[in-house]
């Protein structure tokens, strides 16, 4: 009495069947296998003011999803702490990075110095004086806009180009609900947000067709260090931690705008709604 002889080939990850007849009665299953290793590849998350609350509650969250995690800031010795923490609680591949947004001309030997070029990038640095302060004195309207602003479309530039030409990768800008209309409480901030928030649009326009994502965060209220003087609403204050969520799931939703709480969207369009006449009368 026959039988089928079953010989599995697998190569490279294509299987080949090839039946055959013996006569034998029983079946006999022979498996030859040419297994080719494959690299594995972890993500890599780079965080540019990597000292913050929120920042290092995004750091917190990709280390939690496995990324590899770049911390850049004017100091990045006082980032160890952080870093050990980081890498004892989720035994996260985790690097420090000396950088300053104020020194343009360093960014691109910054980002060309990085071993690991990162898939994804996270804006967080940035100040917010004292409004009255900063329409008085000069050098704090500067120190604003060159944080704010100025220092995060040289060092997202750079990371644009390269990713540019690697037809892929993420950036993430942390801007403010503060951007969307210009209101006398946070004026000079407020520009500097709006700025950012326009040159995020446009970058995301830009990149498109190279398969490069822009995510543009607008947090509202997050209770940081620096916001701790400050008394907020609790329905509209974000923890850091939410930041963190937010941006991880924005990023791998491929999200455009963001909101860290939902009501912020809506409070913003009503206050953008306002008529100017009667708008510019009002004290915001």
């Amino acid at each position: 009495m026959g039988c089928r002889f079953l010989c599995f080939i697998i190569l490279e990850e294509q299987f080949l069947f090839q039946l055959r007849e013996l006569p034998c009665s029983i079946h006999i299953i022979f498996i030859t296998e040419t297994i080719t290793q494959s690299k594995t590849y972890m993500s890599t998350v780079l965080i540019l003011g990597a000292s913050s609350d929120m920042a290092q509650a995004i750091a917190r969250t990709f280390a939690q999803k496995k990324y590899a995690v770049q911390l850049a800031g004017r100091n990045a010795d006082r980032l160890s702490a952080f870093k050990a923490d980081l890498q004892l609680r989720y035994s996260a591949q985790c690097s420090l990075h000396d950088f300053d947004a104020l020194k343009f001309n360093t960014h691109q030997a910054f980002f060309d110095g990085l071993t690991t070029k990162p898939d994804v990038t996270v804006c967080v640095f940035g100040v917010m004086d004292e409004e009255d302060l900063a329409f008085s004195n000069w050098d704090i309207t500067e120190r604003m806009i060159n944080s704010n602003y100025t220092g995060a479309v040289s060092i997202l530039n750079v990371a644009a180009k390269y990713y540019q030409s690697q037809k892929q990768g993420c950036i993430v800008g942390i801007s403010s609900v503060a951007g969307e209309r210009g209101r006398q409480s946070k004026l000079i901030y407020g520009s500097t947000k709006a700025a950012l928030t326009a040159y995020l649009d446009g970058l995301r326009n830009k990149l498109f067709k190279d398969n490069v994502h822009v995510v543009t965060v607008k947090p509202g209220f997050v209770y940081t260090k620096m916001t701790e003087s400050l008394t907020l609403p609790a329905i509209l204050t974000a923890q850091p931690a939410e930041v963190g969520s937010a941006v991880y799931n924005a990023v791998q939703k491929k999200k455009n705008v963001i909101y860290v709480r939902w009501m912020w969207r809506w409070i913003m369009l009503i206050i953008k709604c306002i008529p100017e006449f009667q708008f510019k009368k009002m004290k915001l």
